[in-house]
Parts: structure tokens; C-alpha cells; sequence
């Protein structure tokens, strides 16, 4: 199932010449991703802390390809690519609104922390069991966020031909 979602560019998100400025990238990007949880899976991250489960970026890895502009629509797809015990890789790509050309894609890693302490933790056996019903895409994260950002690209093209 592809999780995507649509948005606006919004004039105070961009720069003075009109450009969606970098930092929001990741904030549209988190913010779609948010989104297609509840969308896609009814999940809520507050129902995750009431069972004593959250999570803190570890790392964040963009890729700009585009600009996106204001008053621009654009179209956001998210996908889970590793999950172990104690962490997840998400990736989530910004493209135009018809999906024939990538703007941005980012890969965050993150942990999963007790809420209470803000320690790392292990995820529980009932989040492991509420991932199998979710796709993960291991075999996109191989090469790479270079080579999956040549995989976009390619498939953009041959899309859009």
C-alpha cells in the first residue's frame, strides 16, 4: 500500500524567492508522515505514549532535488524501510503533485525511548506484532539513501515517458 498524501506550500514556510526553505522540508515530510499513520493505520503517537512507548530522531538524512514552491501542491509518499528492537528507518519522499519528479527524500532513523525516562527501549511485542501489518521495504534501504535517490529519479523518468 503506498501511503502518500497531498499538501500546500505555505508562503511563510518559504524563502524570499519563493522556495519551500530547507528546514521545512523536514517538517512537511514528519508532519505527512504523522498524517499517513493515522490515515493508513488508525495509529496515534499520543496512544503510543499512554503505553509507554516513543520515539526521538537519531538521525536525519535529505536529499534536495527540487525546489518546491510557494502556493505549490506537492505530494508526499512515506514508507517503512527497517525496524529492529530499539529503532526504525522511514523514508519519506516530497514530489511534484503528479508524482513525475522527486523534490526531496529523507531517511530518518528513529529510536524508540520510554517516554517516562527517555531512555532507549525495546519495542514491545505488541508494536512488533503491529508492524508485521504494515509493508517495510528493506530492499529500498540496501544501497543507500545515494542509490535509492538514483532509484527515484529513474523511475520518475520511466514514469513520466
Amino acid at each position: 500500500m503506498e501511503l502518500q498524501s497531498s499538501y500546500k506550500v505555505r508562503f511563510n514556510d518559504c524563502d524570499p524567492l519563493g522556495h519551500l526553505n530547507n528546514a521545512r522540508y523536514i517538517d512537511y515530510l514528519l508532519n505527512a508522515r504523522e498524517d499517513h499513520l493515522a490515515q493508513y493505520y488508525h495509529i496515534s503517537l499520543p496512544q503510543f505514549h499512554r503505553q509507554g512507548l516513543a520515539w526521538v530522531v537519531k538521525t536525519h538524512e535529505i536529499q534536495y532535488l527540487r525546489p518546491a514552491y510557494y502556493n505549490e501542491k506537492v505530494t508526499i509518499v512515506s514508507r517503512l524501510l527497517e525496524v529492529t528492537d530499539t529503532y526504525l528507518l522511514v523514508e519519506m519522499v516530497m514530489y511534484d503533485e503528479k508524482m513525475q519528479s522527486p523534490k526531496a527524500v529523507l531517511w530518518t532513523n528513529f529510536t524508540c525511548v520510554d517516554p517516562q525516562t527517555g531512555k532507549r527501549k525495546s519495542h514491545t511485542p505488541e508494536f512488533m506484532e503491529l508492524v508485521k501489518t504494515m509493508d517495510v521495504h528493506p530492499e529500498d534501504a540496501m544501497g543507500g539513501l545515494a542509490e535509492r535517490v538514483r532509484t527515484l529519479q529513474t523511475l520518475a523518468k520511466a514514469n513520466a515517458a
